[in-house]
């Protein structure tokens, strides 16, 4: 799978775009404190979590395909969205500070849910 794959694949199991960078491909519409990024960089392709605009806990990777089933495995691992009655966007948008701390939750849900190892952090 290559990054444009990924994007595509990500947005058919419904992960909310503001969950994911893909440097190239797809931008984060809206700005959170917090989001995984994959970019490619000196020969390698890394995925991190940029945190109130700084990297961290960064993985590298030989391929991108090998960095694409990465992230895409760390995103459908998130747990879906709370079903019930879905709100007008607007009233969503309303609040974005509430949009930040239950982002900053389900990242911090998945970090926790890593049973591996980062060798790089």
């Amino acid at each position: 799978m290559d990054s444009a794959e990924l994007v595509s694949r990500l947005r058919e199991a419904g992960v909310p775009e503001a969950y994911y960078e893909i440097t190239g491909v797809h931008e984060v519409p809206m700005r959170p404190d917090a989001h995984y990024v994959m970019r490619h960089e000196k020969g390698a392709w890394t995925v991190g979590v940029r945190q109130r605009s700084q990297d961290g806990a960064t993985r590298r990777f030989g391929t991108e395909a090998e960095a694409c089933a990465y992230l895409y495995a760390k995103l459908t691992a998130l747990p879906p969205p709370p079903s019930g009655a879905a709100h007008p966007l607007e009233e969503l948008l309303a609040d974005p500070e509430e949009i930040q701390r239950q982002a900053w939750r389900d990242f911090e849900r998945a970090a926790r849910a890593d049973p591996e190892e980062d060798p790089d952090r």
